[in-house]
C-alpha cells in the first residue's frame, strides 16, 4: 500500500506543485514530469500474473481514431513535431488507462492510493493559494509562483482554471478517504478531515474560477443522488454550494474591511464573464459548417481560424476552442468527430454504470474514479485542460478504474469480465517507454531553451536556431525564433511552413507577411495583414502606421493598406506537400 501511495503522489502530485519553469514554455516541465513519473508506476507497480481487464471498445475506438487523425494531418500539413507530441500524449494516456483497468484485486487500495495523491496535490496547492493571496510577497517563483492576477489564487499551475479543477479533484478523492476513516492505512478523524475540506472549498473560492463554480454543483449532484454515502456525507456534499458561497461572502468582507484585492470582485465585475469564449463559439461554429466533412484538420484550429475572415473575432490568439465538442467537430469534421464523441460517451456511460453497481468502499471509490473523469469533462465544455499531460494522465487512470467491473459486482454475470491474460510485462514496457520518452523529450527541449535562454557557451543565435529545428518534438519552437529574427524574413520561408501551424501570433504573422510580400505573393501578404488588423492588437500599431503616411504618385501603397483580392483562404496557405 506504501509503495502505490508514493507512486501516485508523485506521479498525480509532484507535477502540479513544480513551480520552475523555462522558457518557451511555461507547463513543459510539468508535463514531461508527469508523463515520466507515470512512467514509473507502470514500471514499479506491485502487479499478480492475471488481472481483470475491461470492454469498453468505445474508449479504444476513440483513441484509435484521434492517433489515425494525427497521422493524416502530419501527412497534409500538421508539422511533424506537433504531430509525434500529440501522438505521444496519445500513447501515454492509453497505457495509463489500461493500467487504471488492470488492477489485479477487487481491494481498495489503488483507488485510496490515487485519493491520497489527488488529496495530498489539493492540500498543497490550497497552501500555495493562501500564500499567493495573503503573502504574496513570499511567492518566490521558484518554490510558489507568482501570481499575474490579483487577488486571485493560481498554485503553481499559473492558471486559476486548472488550480480550480486540481481542488476539485482533491474534493472529490477526499470523499471515500473522509467517508472510510482513513488516509494512507493511517486514522483520518473528523477534526483533521472536515477542516482539509473546508480548506480546499476555501482555495476554490480564491481562484474565483468559474468551473470552481460548476464543480461544487457536481459535488451537490453526487450527495443527492448516491444514497451509499451515508447521511453525514451527503449532507455535506449538498451544502458544499451553501459553504461555498459563504466563503465568498467572507472573503467579499474582509476585502472591503482591509482595502485587500479580492479577485473574486473583479472577475464578477467584468463587462465579458465567458472571456471571450462565445465569441469563439461563434467563429468556430462558422469554421465547422465551411468544413463540415473532413474539418480543419487535427491540430489546424488557429491556423485556419487566424486565417479565416472573422472581422468581430475575439481579440486574443486562441489555439483552442475552449470546448471539447466543438474541438472534435472543427479538427476532424462531423462525421469524424462525431465517432470520438460517441466512444467517450459509450465508455463514460458504462464507467457510470459499473461504478455505480459496485459496492462497499471499492465502489464508493470507483465512484468518486468516475466524478474525477466527469468533472474534468465538464471542465473540458470551457477550457481544454486535457491538452495537459498532469491533468490528461490522472483522468485516463481514473476513467481505466472506473470502467472495471470488480469480481463480484451484480453485473458479472451479464457480462463477463475481460481479462488482460499472463505476464504484467507489456504495462512494464509501456512504463520504460513512457520514462525514457519523457527524459528524451527533456534533453529535446532544451535545443530550444537555450534560443530564448542562451547562457556564454550557448553559441550564436543561428547556430542555435539550427540545433534547435532538429528537435523531434519542439522543432516548430526553432522555427518560430528563425521565422521572427531573419532578415529578411523571406530568408526564413521553410520556417513559416512549420512555426505557423502552432500558434499564430501579431510578432509571427507580420514577419510572415513581409516573407510573402519580398517573395513576389503580395496578394497574400495583404491577406495575412487584413487578418491581422482583426485582431486589433497594439503590438500591430507600428506595421499599420505605413497607412497614415503619404505615398509617391505612382507608387503602390505599403501590401498592408491594400485590400486582398477576392478568392483567398486559409487552405492557400498550407505548404505544398511534394
Amino acid at each position: 500500500m506504501l509503495l502505490r501511495i508514493l507512486l501516485l503522489i508523485g506521479a498525480v502530485a509532484l507535477p502540479t506543485l513544480l513551480a520552475y519553469n523555462v522558457s518557451p514554455s511555461a507547463t513543459l516541465l510539468n508535463q514531461l514530469l508527469a508523463v515520466g513519473l507515470w512512467g514509473v508506476v507502470l514500471i514499479a507497480w506491485p502487479m499478480g500474473p492475471e488481472r481483470p481487464g475491461w470492454r469498453s471498445p468505445g474508449l479504444w475506438g476513440a483513441f484509435g481514431l484521434l492517433a489515425a487523425a494525427a497521422l493524416w494531418s502530419m501527412e497534409v500539413a500538421l508539422p511533424a513535431s506537433l504531430g509525434w507530441s500529440a501522438l505521444a500524449l496519445l500513447a501515454a494516456a492509453a497505457a495509463v488507462a489500461w493500467h487504471g483497468a488492470a488492477e489485479e484485486t477487487p481491494s481498495s487500495d489503488a483507488i485510496d492510493a490515487f485519493c491520497t495523491a489527488l488529496l495530498a496535490a489539493g492540500v498543497a496547492s490550497a497552501l500555495i493559494s493562501l500564500v499567493q493571496v495573503f503573502a504574496p510577497g513570499w511567492a518566490d517563483g521558484t518554490f510558489i509562483a507568482r501570481s499575474g492576477l490579483p487577488g486571485r489564487a493560481v498554485g503553481n499551475l499559473r492558471q486559476p482554471n486548472h488550480l480550480s479543477s486540481l481542488l476539485m479533484w482533491a474534493l472529490v478523492a477526499w470523499v471515500p478517504l473522509a467517508r472510510a476513516g482513513r488516509v494512507a492505512g493511517w486514522r483520518f478523524p473528523a477534526h483533521v478531515a472536515w477542516p482539509l475540506a473546508l480548506l480546499l472549498l476555501w482555495a476554490v473560492v480564491l481562484t474565483a474560477s468559474r468551473t470552481g463554480i460548476v464543480g461544487v454543483l457536481l459535488l451537490a449532484l453526487w450527495g443527492a443522488v448516491d444514497r451509499r454515502l451515508g447521511r453525514r456525507m451527503r449532507i455535506t456534499l449538498v451544502t458544499a454550494p451553501l459553504a461555498y458561497l459563504a466563503l465568498w461572502l467572507v472573503m467579499s468582507a474582509w476585502a472591503h474591511a482591509t482595502g485587500a484585492t479580492f479577485g473574486g470582485e473583479a472577475r464578477l465585475a467584468e463587462g465579458d464573464v465567458s472571456g471571450s469564449r462565445w465569441g469563439i463559439w461563434s467563429n468556430t461554429l462558422a469554421l465547422i459548417a465551411a468544413n463540415p466533412w473532413t474539418g480543419v484538420g487535427f491540430g489546424q484550429f488557429n491556423f485556419a481560424w487566424t486565417l479565416s475572415p472573422f472581422p468581430g473575432r475575439p481579440v486574443a490568439f486562441f489555439d483552442h476552442t475552449h470546448n471539447l465538442p466543438l474541438q472534435l467537430w472543427v479538427e476532424l469534421g462531423i462525421p469524424l468527430g462525431t465517432l470520438v464523441l460517441l466512444g467517450l460517451l459509450w465508455a463514460l456511460a458504462q464507467a457510470a454504470v459499473r461504478s455505480w453497481r459496485a459496492q462497499g468502499d471499492v465502489g464508493v471509490g470507483s465512484r468518486a474514479a468516475f466524478m474525477v473523469v466527469l468533472m474534468i469533462g465538464v471542465h473540458s465544455l470551457f477550457e481544454y485542460p486535457l491538452w495537459y499531460a498532469y491533468f490528461l494522465l490522472p483522468a485516463a487512470w481514473a476513467f481505466g478504474y472506473a470502467l472495471r467491473r470488480p469480481p463480484g459486482s451484480p453485473a458479472a454475470a451479464e457480462e463477463p469480465v475481460v481479462t488482460v491474460a499472463g505476464s504484467p510485462w507489456p504495462l512494464r514496457a509501456a512504463g520504460v517507454l513512457l520514462l525514457l520518452g519523457s527524459v528524451y523529450a527533456l534533453q529535446d527541449y532544451w535545443k530550444v531553451v537555450v534560443i530564448y535562454a542562451p547562457d556564454d557557451a550557448s553559441g550564436p543565435l543561428a547556430e542555435r536556431i539550427e540545433r534547435g529545428q532538429h528537435s523531434l518534438f519542439f522543432g516548430h519552437q526553432a522555427d518560430y525564433a528563425a521565422a521572427t529574427t531573419t532578415e529578411p524574413p523571406s530568408l526564413a520561408m521553410a520556417a513559416f511552413h512549420t512555426t505557423t501551424h502552432a500558434l499564430l501570433d501579431t510578432r509571427l504573422m507580420i514577419a510572415w507577411a513581409r516573407a510573402m510580400e519580398e517573395s513576389g505573393h503580395r496578394d497574400k501578404a495583404s491577406y495575412l495583414a487584413v487578418r491581422l488588423k482583426e485582431f486589433r492588437n497594439p503590438a500591430a500599431a507600428e506595421f499599420f502606421a505605413a497607412c497614415q503616411l503619404p505615398v509617391d504618385d505612382g507608387a503602390p501603397p505599403p501590401f498592408q493598406c491594400e485590400e486582398p483580392p477576392p478568392g483567398l483562404g486559409w487552405r492557400d496557405f498550407l505548404p505544398q506537400r511534394p
